[in-house]
This record gives C-alpha cells, structure tokens and sequence, in this order.
C-alpha cells in the first residue's frame, strides 16, 4: 500500500517562498508521473504542476513562472518550490500519481497572509 507524506507548508507573507516534500513509500515511484495538488476550502481540488518520470513539467497558469516541480527519484520525493506567493495560494497541498490515484495523503497546509 503506498503511502503519501507532505511537508513543508506554513505561514508565510505575501511574496515569500516555501518548500513542499512528499515522500511516496511503497511503490515504484521512479516510473510514474507525480503531481501537486491544492484545495483551499469551499473548492474543489486542483492540479498545480506535474513532472513525469523523465523530468517533463507542466503547470496550472495560475502558478506559471512562480512554482517549480521537481523529484528525487532515488529519494522517493517530489518537490515544489513556491515563490512570490500570494493570499490565493492559501490551500492544503497534495502530492499523488498522475495517472493512478493513490489514497491521498493528509496533505500540508499552506497559508499566505500579513
């Protein structure tokens, strides 16, 4: 069963920067495509960015140019590197399988406030 651990999140001001890790136990994790997601409250979970098994990344226009996925496969984590955040990026973040949902993780909250 693979389990799915998130860290990093924290308070933050606008326009600072902080680090997620998820470690992924019990699976292959090297050959799957990972993503980040967040959900901040009243909606719905999104995708934030995802990076295949190869290093190829995509991400949501809302974070484009500001975050910045990448993995450690002989670690078993993925990363997301947040800069200039803003009061929007305020959200429990998720990491999963892409294309094969895990059981989510408990996730890491993030808030972005003065």
């Amino acid at each position: 069963q693979v389990q799915l651990v998130e860290s990093g999140g924290g308070l933050v001001q606008p326009g600072g920067s902080l680090r997620l890790s998820c470690i992924a136990s019990g699976s292959i994790f090297s050959i799957y495509t990972m993503g980040w997601y967040r959900q901040a409250p009243g909606k719905q979970r999104e995708l934030v960015a995802r990076i295949t098994s190869g290093g190829s990344t995509y991400y949501a226009d809302s974070v484009m140019g500001r975050f910045t996925i990448s993995r450690d496969n002989a670690k078993n984590t993925v990363y997301l590197q947040m800069n200039s955040l803003k009061p929007e990026d305020t959200a429990v973040y998720y990491c999963n399988n892409y294309y094969n949902t895990y059981s989510w993780g408990q996730g890491t909250q993030v808030t972005v406030s003065s």
